[in-house]
Formats: C-alpha cells, structure tokens, sequence
C-alpha cells in the first residue's frame, strides 16, 4: 500500500472509530443541555421559578464544571481519555434523570450544580486528549468541524423532541420531567458502549493495520516535535502563556453569548410570537440546520487556507448582529430570521476555534491549558444564563440583556483577531509512509 492510501485509509478508519464516537457523545451532551431551556416553557410555572431563579439554575451548571475541570483533564491525559469519558457519561446521565423529581429552586440548584460537576472535563479531553493523537494540526479544524456539528444535530433531534414531550405527560409525570428521564437514559447506555469501540492510541487500535498505526503514531510524535522545538511548555507555563490568556478572554465572552442566547432563546421567541412550544421546537430545526453547514464550510475552509483567526472571528461578529439588532424586531418571522444569524455565528467557529490551543500546545500542558479555557469559557456560560435572568426581571424586557450579549460576541471577535498568526504546527510535513523510521 503506497503512502497516499494509507494515509487515506488511516483518516477514514479514525472517522469512524473516533470523531464518529465523539460526536455521538456531544449529541447526547448537548441534548441533556439544552433541554432546561425548553423544559422551563412549563417546568417554571409548575414549579413557581422566577426568572432570575431559572437563569441562576441554569448557570450554576457551569460553576460545579468549572471546579472538576482541569483536574479531570489532566487525569484522563495521563490514565485513560476513553475510560474517563465513559465515567463521564454514565454519572451525568444519572445525576440528569434526577431533574424529573426536584420540587424548590434549592433541589434545582443543587442538581445541576452536580450536573456540571459530573460532565467536567468532557470536552477538554476530546480536543487535547482524544482528537490530537489521530488527526495532524492541518487537519484538525476540518475534524473538529465535523465532529461539533453534533452541537447543532443536537438541537436539530431534541428541540423538536423536547417540544413534544412537553405536552406528553407518562405515568403521572408530567412533560418536563418526562423529558428530563428520557433523555438521560442514552447517557447511561452509551457511557458503556464506548468502552469497547474506541481506543486511546493509534497504537493501540485493533481496527487499524500495523501501516496505519505506525503511520498515525509518527505524525503525532512529529508534531509533538515541531511544538516542542518552539518551546516546551510545563502546565505552569501553559496557564501563564499570553496567548493561552487571550484564548480563555476570547473564550469566557463568546460562551457568554453562546449560553445566554441558547438558555433563554425559545422563550425570548414564545414571548414575541406567541407559537406553541412544539412549533418553537421544529422551528429551530433550522437555524441548526444552517449553523451546521456553516460550520462544516468554515472547518474546511480554515483547513484548506490554513487560516484560523478570520475563520473564528467573522462569526463572532454575524451573532452580535442578530441578537443585538434581532432583539429590537417585534415582527415574528423576521425576528426568526435573526435568530438564525445568531445560531449561525455562536455555533460555526467551534472547529476552528479548538484547533488552535493544540497547534502550540500538547500532551498534559494542552489538557491543562485547554481545561482552563473552557473553564473560563464555563464561567461565562454562568454568567450569560444570570444576567439575562436578572435584567429581565429587574427591567422586564430582554432588550438589555440580548444588547449585553452582543457586546460579549463582539469583544470576543476582537480578542481572537489578535491571536498569533503563524503557529509552530503550519512548518510540519505530512509523513512520507515511505521514509518512516522502522520501530
């Protein structure tokens, strides 16, 4: 087999047997994310939560994650990123089913504090443990695009869903504690799945050749090189590095946009349509829909041109338009019409974006690094959810609250088109099969 084919044959089988896995983590994650937000179209008026309650339940999530995420990063980097994330989801699938049965805003707290704290760490190890180790930096973006297109096949299988669910009362529970039970079952089952279908090195992949694995292992050993020839960055050093700073600045802003517009989003549109909940929730079928395709365009492109900033920042900016200009639409469909902007720029940068850290950055200084962006990205994704709960009920309007948003996308387009543009992974080769060192 010539160099080409198996290189070829090395990507396609690490598609399928770790970006497809991944991916169908991410699709439960997101799901057992975002169904709060379609769950407070009934659960807070059965329950009695105000609106700064529900978005100070819906933001303490991020604080028990915040707390649990760096150390489970370096963990998995150094034991095992598959067994950690089995872990991972097999205890926030339990800890979701638990939703269906809280009764104060205590109870709602308490749960999903420790549903932040149960699920840490999931997402820093898929990009600095997992992903790395099979795909080189050129490629990466373009991986990542596909694998995160699961954030908006997410909402595209459980907004509708959720929407149905809610007027689907089973067994005496009502909609949104039947929504909460569901969609926490998968977690469970799939959390033991994985055990068995993916594998933590190339090396260690029964489904790959002895070509491919050797194939796959020197391409990682030789962009671990290129980075380290640049400089050879302790965790200490990785968190004190202005660039690793910028990426947690950039970060804590975009996903305090990101969070606050997807937490509070279907009731923002109830509020200025008047449609049902299930129509809210096969509506927004489409903006997923158009963010994923989005998403898919701008990882290829990034890889293509070899481009990252432009690549991340330009979405920024699309999702400031539409909800800072969106929020002051009172006609539906035309509001409807920003929310789509919206979805497109605070979803379609993701691929991009987590290929950066890991073009400077590897092994345990990247999960720690990475750990601590998201971190950072986490605190936002609390505060986001909070001040839009609290500047609706201190105002009584939204307005203020999707202009604060905007603001924090924009900041965060501003911050990303100051990161480095040429980065130690753009000198490396592809490996030439041929001229592989034998081991």
């Amino acid at each position: 087999m010539d160099n080409s084919a198996v290189a070829a044959s090395a990507k396609r089988k690490a598609y399928l047997n770790i970006v497809l896995p991944l991916f169908i983590i991410s699709v439960i994650a997101y799901i057992d994310r975002v169904n709060i937000g379609y769950s407070a179209l009934t659960m807070n008026k059965d329950l009695g939560f105000t609106a700064q309650m529900f978005g100070m339940g819906a933001g303490i999530f991020f604080a028990g994650y915040v707390l649990f995420e760096i150390p489970g990063a370096l963990i998995a980097e150094k034991y095992s990123p598959r067994m950690w994330l089995a872990r991972i989801m097999i205890s926030w699938g339990l800890v979701s089913g638990l939703m269906a049965f809280m009764h104060t805003g205590w109870q709602f707290y308490a749960i999903r504090f420790l549903l932040g704290a149960a699920e840490a760490s999931l997402y820093p190890v898929i990009y600095a443990s997992c992903v790395p180790r099979w795909f080189s930096s050129r490629d990466r973006a373009r991986a990542l695009a596909v694998l995160l297109t699961s954030l908006q096949t997410s909402g595209i299988i459980g907004a509708p869903l959720a929407g149905w669910l809610l007027g689907v009362p089973l067994f005496g529970f009502k909609g949104w504690q039947v929504l909460f039970i569901l969609e926490a079952i998968p977690a469970v089952i799939f959390g033991f799945l994985i055990i068995f279908w993916m594998a933590d090195w190339p090396s260690e992949a029964k489904w790959l050749t002895e070509e491919e694995k050797k194939f796959l292992t020197e391409q990682y050993e030789r962009e671990v090189a290129a980075k380290v020839a640049v400089k050879h960055y302790t965790v200490l050093q990785a968190f004190k590095d202005r660039e690793v700073l910028k990426l947690c600045a950039a970060y804590f802003f975009w996903i305090t946009g990101f969070w606050g517009f997807n937490y509070w989003m279907p009731t923002v549109l109830k509020a200025v349509s008047g449609w049902s909940n299930l129509a809210i929730g096969e509506l927004m079928v489409i903006p997923m829909t158009i963010s994923l395709l989005t998403m898919l365009y701008i990882g290829h492109s990034s890889s293509k041109r070899g481009e990252k900033r432009w690549h991340g920042a330009i979405g920024m900016f699309i999702g400031a338009i539409g909800l800072g200009v969106g929020v002051f639409i009172h006609n539906p469909w035309i509001s409807f019409l920003f929310v789509i902007l919206a979805a497109i720029g605070t979803y379609a940068p993701f691929g991009v974006w987590w290929s950066y850290p890991t073009t400077f950055l590897s092994g345990t200084a990247a999960a720690g690094a990475i750990g601590l962006i998201n971190s950072c990205g986490n605190i936002g994704g609390f505060v986001g959810p909070y001040i839009t709960g609290w500047i609706k009920q201190t105002t009584g309007s939204f307005v203020g609250a999707w202009v604060y948003l905007a603001c924090s996308l924009v900041m965060s387009g501003l911050l990303i088109l100051t990161f480095k543009k040429v980065l130690p992974t753009d000198a490396v080769e592809p490996v030439n099969v041929d001229q592989m060192s034998s081991k």
